[in-house]
């Protein structure tokens, strides 16, 4: 659910029909009052908000926002008025994930509702992964097996972590070269089935998480 707080009926009936169009739940409002009458009863995704409104400008309801707890996390993108450049370096400073310059295209908008919104499942993404006696620390890119750590290859890395990230997922040998080795790379899919079984070895009695799916490819599963 995406919150639109915009005090021009036209544009405010326009960004939720774009939003619509995009695939995204939308409300609007036309004021902070209504706005946070709304956040009692439902928490948005993203709150689209624009600086000039009557009562509380979009400054003060973005300090609110912050200011709260429980409404802290949530992702803003600033409206401002065509070259003023003050209003944009006051709403990132205060908090705004990003900002768009009036007049702004519908495009432009959704583009930016989902980059934003990208950012914010990558950030809410947990550090560590856990599967049975493994485990992943991502931002220092560390694997465990019962606490005692491995030394992996970067691709090595890269494999345990896609299949660690979508257990259960079968990846055809094809789609793994695609996604650890990239799109040009000319190797054959003999490739796969070495650094698979190199990085079974390294995990030791972990190692039998990686299963074989016969004709088909690999996939992780916690069975020990």
């Amino acid at each position: 659910m995406i919150f639109c707080v915009e005090d021009d009926n036209g544009i405010r009936d326009l960004m939720i029909y774009t939003l619509h169009s995009a695939g995204f739940e939308a409300k609007g409002f036309m004021d902070g009052s209504e706005f946070f009458a709304a956040l009692q009863t439902e928490r948005p995704e993203l709150v689209m908000l624009d600086i000039m409104l009557p009562g509380d400008d979009g400054i003060t309801i973005l300090e609110k926002l912050r200011s709260n707890a429980a409404t802290a996390d949530i992702p803003v993108i600033m409206a401002t008025a065509k070259g003023t450049e003050y209003d944009k370096v006051i709403g990132l400073d205060t908090g705004a994930d990003d900002y768009l310059a009036k007049p702004f295209g519908m495009m432009e908008m959704v583009s930016r509702v989902k980059a934003v919104l990208r950012r914010a499942a990558s950030q809410n993404r947990p550090k560590s992964l856990k599967v049975g006696n493994l485990e992943m620390n991502k931002s220092q890119h560390t694997v465990y097996v019962r606490g005692e750590r491995l030394s992996l290859t970067l691709k090595e890395y890269e494999l345990l972590h896609l299949f660690m990230e979508n257990p259960g997922i079968v990846f055809t040998r094809d789609r793994l070269l695609q996604l650890i080795w990239g799109s040009d790379y000319m190797g054959e899919t003999r490739t796969v089935d070495v650094h698979i079984g190199t990085l079974r070895t390294k995990l030791g009695e972990c190692g039998a998480y990686i299963e074989t799916v016969r004709g088909v490819g690999y996939r992780m599963e916690a069975t020990l």
